[in-house]
């Protein structure tokens, strides 16, 4: 069973529903910035900050700068990999990949109140031992084909359903758009993960539409 969380962790974990668009790799801080601001502005009620091939300098920068849109816009920031990163800037939280470091030592780094969320692809006995072990929320996918990850392990929506008895949010990743993510919403997604779909686009007023669009996923269905 997962550690009770601190009272600010479990503040974060409600609010982690919705819209979560994933940076891409982009040198350009003022870019990334509008790129955000126009997510946010399209719905988007998380953003990770995620960039694998920048400097140190540079990832420091764009962190500082996207922690202040995000509490400017009202979203949960979460920084991938990088637990001493993600408290320098005041991050919410830190997502942790297989390779990325284990639950405990974020935890030590990060603190009690820091949000510590887990890619379990398509392992629901990974998600459980890491939730044992105090991840804040899971995260499972691909779940259609990703053109960032292209060989990514496949997972099936019936994943979702199983691991809501984990007691803690559930996010989806991989391949999701406008047109396939009611589906996993439906099946028990809390939040969709997202990074082409909402920032592939030059234009920032087709980034707010995208992220509305993929924001809509999570609406009543007029039909039903």
């Amino acid at each position: 069973m997962a550690a009770e969380p601190t009272r600010k962790a479990s503040r974060w974990m409600r609010r982690l529903r919705g819209l979560y668009a994933i940076t891409p790799d982009i040198v350009d801080i003022a870019l990334l910035v509008a790129k955000v601001d126009a997510a946010i502005a399209g719905g988007a009620q998380i953003i990770q900050y995620r960039n694998k091939s920048g400097a140190p300098a540079l990832r420091r920068k764009q962190a500082a700068m996207l922690s202040r849109v995000c509490d400017g816009g009202g979203a949960l920031f979460i920084v991938n990999d990088d637990v001493a990163l993600a408290r320098e800037v005041g991050a919410a939280g830190v997502h942790l990949g297989e390779d990325d470091g284990d639950v405990g030592r974020a935890r030590a780094a990060g603190g009690e109140a820091m949000l510590i969320g887990v890619s379990c692809y398509n392992d629901l006995s990974r998600a459980k031992r890491l939730v044992g072990e105090g991840a804040d929320y899971v995260a499972f996918g691909s779940f259609y084909s990703s053109l960032t990850k292209p060989g990514a392990r496949r997972a099936e929506p019936a994943l979702l359903r199983r691991a809501k008895r984990l007691g803690v949010p559930v996010v989806a990743i991989g391949g999701i758009t406008a047109g396939n993510g009611r589906a996993l919403v439906d099946a028990g997604a809390d939040a969709l993960a997202v990074i082409n779909d909402v920032f592939a686009h030059d234009d920032v007023a087709e980034i707010t539409r995208a992220a509305a669009a993929i924001a809509a996923c999570f609406e009543p269905d007029a039909t039903t």
